[in-house]
């Protein structure tokens, strides 16, 4: 969440970005309540010096009268105090919800408009494959492979899951591997993490786990949801605590599984892997001092590229619109893969600058050498490969006239072989 005072001292900028973003947040009440939550803390404050004052008069007074009077006072003053405070408690929580809807502000260099506004800025290498047949989607493809159950998950799970089969498992393996391979040669810490987070965690990162539109699976009676990404634990890794300036940035690569129930999914992007309710991802987190934040950025988007060009996937890379933009960036690049089936790119990593907006509400903060104080730290997020879209892509770019799919090289030690022939 953005600075409450600041937010106070700028609300027509913060009215501004607001409305780019297309999210709708009273504004002007949050400045009503925090000139009321600035008046009932000066009251508050008097409450108590008052009882104070009559506490320490007590041991003057001269007869039991006297005392019995002030101590009267002293109750009548502590119970305005403690229905002031009640009052301030109720202004504070109702100014912090509604600060907390307040979207982080928008990098001047980001596309303003909605998502059709989104820009393309640059393309893989990698050459969009011209077949000479017609290319299948990768449904059938993994029919034809027997790399993909989805049947038997209907039956055992409902609609939106599958089984990995065969050398579906192995070119799963790989891509964790291949990528993990890359990050660790940068300098990132690799991690498994929890599959489930506190949901206090969630909407530190901003989730919403109890939302009307949650894209979260809530587990009953308990604080706990299952992840939707491991942005959510990598994040939450540091919450609460104080970090040395001379250690950032941190950068941490987490294997996880992710949930999403994809409320209101609909369309051609609901045919085969594409929009899942479970899939593995390899994440990038990084914590960084407030002036690396925009160059990790770019560090997080060239590895993106990195592991693409190194599949040989074609891809464009997209400057997200305002309006597009999750609440918590302030800045999100998106790799959108080439996928034949579709005749058209689908999304298949994205990477955002989330500045000091998480840290706020998780509480992760810095020590700057030799100053006094402490400062927020900034957080980054970045897919290293989602493996159902690279899987996806993998596929439908290698698929040969025959039905069998070539292996990236990259991968090919992984899965054993260079090619995945259909089996009769």
């Amino acid at each position: 969440m953005l600075d409450r005072r600041w937010v106070i001292e700028h609300l027509d900028e913060v009215k501004r970005n607001c409305a780019e973003r297309g999210v709708r947040v009273e504004v002007d009440h949050l400045a009503e309540l925090e000139a009321r939550r600035r008046e009932l803390r000066t009251q508050l404050d008097a409450l108590h010096r008052q009882a104070n004052e009559i506490s320490k008069s007590l041991g003057k007074c001269c007869d039991d009268g006297e005392r019995e009077a002030q101590k009267e006072e002293g109750r009548r003053v502590r119970q305005q105090a403690a229905e002031t405070e009640r009052d301030l408690n109720a202004v504070e929580a109702g100014a912090d919800a509604l600060l907390r809807l307040i979207p982080n502000l928008t990098h001047p260099d980001a596309p303003r408009g909605g998502e059709q506004d989104s820009r393309e800025i640059a393309r893989g290498p990698a050459p969009i494959p011209q077949f000479d047949f017609p290319p299948r989607d990768h449904v059938q493809l993994a029919e034809m492979l027997d790399l993909i159950e989805f049947d038997a998950a209907g039956r055992v799970t409902g609609h939106g899951f599958y089984y990995l089969k065969n050398e579906a498992v192995l070119l799963e393996l790989a891509l964790q591997r291949y990528a993990m391979d890359i990050l660790i040669a940068d300098g990132f810490v690799p991690m498994t993490t929890p599959d489930l987070a506190r949901n206090e965690i969630l909407e530190g990162i901003g989730f919403l786990p109890r939302g009307p539109e949650t894209q979260i699976y809530s587990i009953e009676n308990s604080d706990l949801s299952l992840i939707a990404t491991a942005e959510i634990t990598l994040g939450g890794f540091h919450a609460g605590q104080i970090l040395e300036a001379d250690r950032l940035p941190i950068k941490a690569a987490g294997i996880s599984h992710c949930f999403r129930t994809e409320a209101g999914a609909h369309g051609r992007a609901t045919r085969g892997i594409y929009r899942v309710h479970q899939f593995t991802k390899v994440e990038m987190f990084a914590f960084t001092l407030p002036d690396q934040s925009d160059a990790m950025l770019e560090h997080l988007r060239q590895l993106e590229c990195r592991i693409f060009d190194g599949l040989g996937i074609p891809y464009r890379i997209i400057d997200t619109a305002a309006g597009d933009l999750g609440g918590p960036a302030y800045r999100k690049y998106d790799l959108e893969a080439w996928m034949p089936g579709r005749g058209d790119f689908g999304e298949i990593t994205s990477t955002s600058n989330c500045t000091d907006y998480q840290a706020r509400r998780l509480n992760i903060r810095y020590r700057p050498k030799g100053e006094k104080g402490t400062r927020f730290v900034h957080t980054l997020n970045g897919t290293a490969v989602a493996i159902s879209r690279a899987l996806i892509a993998i596929l439908e770019n290698y698929q040969q006239a025959d039905g069998s799919v070539m292996i990236p090289e990259v991968l090919r030690a992984w899965v054993g072989k260079d090619r995945i022939s259909p089996r009769r």
